[in-house]
Parts: C-alpha cells; sequence; structure tokens
C-alpha cells in the first residue's frame, strides 16, 4: 500500500513540474511577443511617421518662406515676371562681372564740336543679405533630378535642425552666391530624408538655391561616394577630400557641398556631392 502511495505522488511531482515548466514557455512567449510588437511600432513611428511629419513640416516651412518673399516683392533673378537682380556676395559687394551702368555720351556730327564723354554713374550695390539666426530657416535647395524641395537652416544641429527634415547649412561656411564653399547636410534616412537620393545626382545636375527671392545655381562636378565623417576638407573654401587626395577641387571657386550618411540606415561614412556656381 505504501508503495503505492509512493508512485502516486510522483507521478504528481511529475505533472507539477511539467505545468511549471509550460508557464514559463508560455510567459516567456508573452513576454517575447510583446517586446517585438514594441520594437516593431518603434521601426514604424522611426521610419515611417517620423518621415511624415517632417517632410509635411518642411513643406510648411518652404511655403511660409516663398510667402514671406512674395510678399517683399522680391522676383527670382532670371524668372519672369520681375528685375534680374545681381546675386549678392559676402560683404556686400556685386557677383564677379556685374558692372555698373553708364550713360553713353553724344556722338559728334558734321559741324558740331565734339562732347566731353560723360563720367559713368554707378549704381549702387544692393544690399547685403543679413545673416541668418541660428537654427532659422532661411532658404529653399531645389534639386530638379530628385524632385527634391528642402528648407535650409543655419546650423547642423540634430534635433533644432536635421531632425526637422531640414537641410542644414555648416556654420563658417560660405553663403548662397558667395565665393567659397555653401556646404550643407541632411538625412538620408529617417525624419524626412531629404538627402536620401542624392547618390543619383551626376555631373550636369543642377542644384537651385532661392534666398529672399534670388535664385542662385550650382551644377554638379563631383561625387565622392565615401570617405570618413572625421574628412573636414569636404567642406573647406575650396572643398577636397583630406582622405583621397584625388577628389575634390584645387582652384579657388563658388562651391556648393552636400553631405549626407552612407551606408544608408548607418552612419558610419560620408557621402559627398559637389557643385560650382553657374556664371
Amino acid at each position: 500500500m505504501r508503495d503505492r502511495v509512493s508512485v502516486v505522488v510522483q507521478g504528481r511531482g511529475r505533472r507539477g513540474r511539467r505545468a511549471g515548466f509550460a508557464w514559463l514557455l508560455w510567459v516567456g512567449a508573452e513576454a517575447i511577443t510583446t517586446v517585438g510588437v514594441v520594437v516593431a511600432l518603434l521601426v514604424v513611428h522611426q521610419v515611417w511617421w517620423t518621415n511624415r511629419q517632417a517632410v509635411a513640416a518642411a513643406q510648411e516651412q518652404v511655403r511660409v518662406l516663398e510667402d514671406a518673399w512674395g510678399a517683399g516683392r522680391e522676383p527670382l533673378a532670371g524668372g519672369s515676371g520681375g528685375e534680374e537682380r545681381a546675386p549678392v556676395v559676402e560683404g556686400g559687394s556685386s557677383a564677379p562681372g556685374a558692372a555698373p551702368d553708364s550713360d553713353s555720351a553724344p556722338g559728334a556730327g558734321p559741324g558740331r564740336p565734339s562732347a566731353p564723354a560723360a563720367k559713368p554713374t554707378p549704381k549702387p550695390s544692393p544690399k547685403p543679405e543679413p545673416a541668418p539666426g541660428r537654427e532659422e530657416a532661411y532658404a529653399v535647395l531645389r534639386v530638379p533630378r530628385l524632385g527634391l524641395v528642402v528648407p535650409v537652416a543655419q546650423g547642423v544641429d540634430k534635433r533644432a535642425v536635421l531632425d526637422k527634415g531640414y537641410a542644414g547649412h555648416y556654420p563658417g561656411t560660405a553663403q548662397p552666391g558667395a565665393a567659397g564653399n555653401f556646404a550643407l547636410a541632411g538625412h538620408r534616412n529617417t525624419h524626412g530624408e531629404p538627402f536620401r537620393y542624392v547618390n543619383r545626382l551626376r555631373a550636369g545636375d543642377e542644384l537651385l538655391v532661392d534666398v529672399r527671392g534670388r535664385r542662385y545655381t550650382y551644377v554638379v562636378g563631383k561625387v565622392l561616394s565615401e570617405t570618413t565623417e572625421r574628412d573636414t576638407g569636404v567642406i573647406a573654401p575650396v572643398p577636397h577630400s583630406a582622405v583621397r587626395p584625388d577628389a575634390g577641387y584645387t582652384e579657388a571657386g563658388s562651391y556648393i557641398t552636400l553631405t549626407t550618411c552612407t551606408p544608408e540606415y548607418t552612419s558610419k561614412y560620408r557621402l559627398v556631392v559637389w557643385g560650382t556656381l553657374k556664371s
């Protein structure tokens, strides 16, 4: 009798251990499923929802800028419906090649003495562009080949500029149309990802920069497919790679630089696109 009871007790113990093990498996599966759902939601939020938010806000900022320029009645240089204005470079001087207007002197005719030539009347230089405030959106970059229209803000702070879907202007680099290097940074993935497809740009593609109703046209010249994140030469006044001496330029001029992360969904390296101001 004692043996039978002992056998019954042992059987119940085994079933109890099995039930406990099954319960642990169920709890573990539930935890893994919950974590998976949370991770999936975070990925959706980061990759999809932040893009929607940033793109919508960036396009609204473009509209605000264009409305402000329209109210100021400053037509785009080279566009229809207004007088073309000479670009302004840093320091307030006109762009190279701009010449002052002069009054033509009356010519000499038969029986008339030659009139002295009138002195040219210099045309006043346009007012210099006011310096943009920190993290302020003040320009619009258009890339026709990519169908890209994105606001440009001063600075490259991640939260205050780049995560808004803007292109950020590197402090200390030139302003649009000026001598030197107008250097920009932008996300390649998430938060509007304005520079996601800049790797598709080729020599000859146009990069248009609008500032307070004036348009500056740059033409893509070179693309550096990969360099280190510490290669500061790519945003130098004469842009070049400090890592790859054969990449970049050697002469002074007016340049534009687009920088972003590469490969996609990583920040290990930098992709660089360079262009020159169209004369």
